[in-house]
């Protein structure tokens, strides 16, 4: 059986610009029980380790009224710069979708 990720338990999970220097990405979980393990699972250091970003750099928005968890982060390059390979940072999101979460 394949793994659980947070995809699973979200509504949706989606990632944009906040500037030209920085990413927001957005887990919009379905109920509470999946915000609690989005809340629980998501902080600085994790999407440090899967974004390559400093941990100090992560800024991170506990929302639970709403059952949503915003993350922001600086861009690794500028936006639209040579090396810039997603100008809206709309592919951002993905690696945080996929990433598994325990079963209970």
């Amino acid at each position: 059986m394949p793994e659980r990720t947070l995809a699973d338990l979200a509504h949706e999970v989606r990632s944009k610009n906040a500037g030209p220097f920085w990413v927001t990405m957005e887990l919009f979980m379905r109920d509470e029980q999946g915000y609690r393990i989005a809340a629980d699972l998501v902080d600085a250091g994790v999407i440090a380790q899967l974004y390559r970003v400093d941990e100090g750099s992560v800024r991170l928005f506990r929302i639970p009224s709403l059952n949503v968890v915003k993350i922001s982060f600086p861009r690794p390059v500028g936006q639209g710069s040579l090396r810039d390979r997603d100008v809206h940072a709309g592919q951002h999101h993905v690696p945080l979708a996929r990433l598994p979460i325990e079963r209970s």
